[in-house]
C-alpha cells in the first residue's frame, strides 16, 4: 500500500492545474473531523435530558447494526430524524453552530485544514461531500471556508420545523458518487481531475468516479480497495489541536456570545 504524508498531498495539489474545473472533494466524519459529529449531538441530548433511555438505546443499537453492515444507513438516518420530529430548524442550526464551536472545532485535523486550504489556493472547486446531516456539516464548511455542501437535509414542513423524514435520495455510498458526479457536470469540473478524500468503505463508490481517490485514515474495507487499486493513503494523528485558525474562530464567537460584547 503507498502511503502519502500530508506534506506530500500540499506539494503535490501546490503542483497541480490550477483553477476551478478541478474538484476537491471531502467527506466530514473521520477525514476532516477527529470522530463522528452525530455523537456530539446525540451527547448534548444526553445532558440536556431531551433523550430518554429509549432514544439513547435506539441510536446506540442502530449505529452498532449501520456499522456492521446490518442495517441501511437511511434507515439509521430517518430513525434519528424521527427523535427530532417538531423542532424548528432554525433552532438546531443554532445549537449545530455552538455545538461545533464548544466540542467539534477541536477535533479538526489540522493536516486536512492545510489541505483544504491549499486546494484552495489552488483556486479549486472545493467541496464537502457528507453523509452527515446538515446542523452537522454546515458549521465545518463555515469553518473550513467551504461554499460548495453535499450532506442529508431535514425534510421540513410548512412553518420550517422537521417532519421527521429526510429530503430524498440520501447521500450515502453509490447516492454520494453519482452526486459527486451530478456537481461535477452541473459546474464545469472535471472529474477525472478531481480529488475526493474520505475513511468510510462506503466511499470507495466515490473514490472510484474522480481521478485522483485520496482515502484519510481508511476503514478495512476502503484500505482493501487502496490497496487493489493502488489508491495512496494518508494516516492522520488525532486532531485535538488548536491551530490559530481555529483559536481566532473560537475566540470571535466567544465574543459575539457574551451579553456586553
Amino acid at each position: 500500500m503507498t502511503m502519502l504524508s500530508p506534506a506530500d498531498a500540499i506539494a503535490e495539489i501546490a503542483a497541480s492545474s490550477a483553477g476551478p474545473a478541478v474538484g476537491a472533494f471531502f467527506d466530514l466524519d473521520g477525514t476532516l473531523v477527529d470522530g463522528f459529529t452525530a455523537a456530539v449531538h446525540v451527547g448534548d441530548r444526553i445532558r440536556r435530558r431531551q433523550a430518554g433511555i429509549g432514544e439513547l438505546l435506539g441510536v446506540l443499537e442502530a449505529a452498532l447494526r449501520y456499522r456492521f453492515g446490518r442495517l441501511e444507513f437511511e434507515h439509521l438516518l430517518v430513525r434519528a430524524a424521527g427523535y427530532l420530529r417538531g423542532e424548528s430548524l432554525t433552532d438546531l442550526d443554532d445549537l449545530g453552530e455552538r455545538l461545533f464551536v464548544e466540542r467539534v472545532a477541536a477535533r479538526v485535523f489540522s493536516p486536512m485544514q492545510e489541505i483544504v486550504q491549499a486546494h484552495q489556493e489552488r483556486g479549486h472547486t472545493v467541496v464537502l461531500s457528507s453523509s452527515a446531516l446538515s446542523i452537522q456539516a454546515l458549521p465545518v464548511a463555515r469553518f473550513l471556508g467551504i461554499a460548495n455542501v453535499q450532506c442529508n437535509r431535514f425534510e421540513l414542513d410548512e412553518s420550517g420545523r422537521l417532519t421527521g423524514g429526510i429530503v430524498k435520495p440520501i447521500v450515502w455510498g453509490a447516492t454520494k458518487a453519482a452526486a459527486v458526479q451530478q456537481f461535477c457536470v452541473g459546474n464545469d469540473v472535471a472529474v477525472q481531475g478531481s480529488y475526493f478524500y474520505a475513511d468510510g468503505d462506503e466511499d470507495a463508490a466515490s473514490m472510484s468516479v474522480v481521478g485522483f481517490p485520496r482515502p484519510v485514515n481508511p476503514r478495512s474495507g476502503l484500505a482493501a480497495a487502496a490497496a487493489t487499486h493502488g489508491w495512496p493513503v494518508m494516516c492522520l494523528t488525532s486532531g485535538r489541536r488548536r491551530p490559530m485558525r481555529t483559536l481566532r474562530y473560537l475566540a470571535q464567537h466567544v465574543r459575539r456570545d457574551r451579553p456586553d460584547a
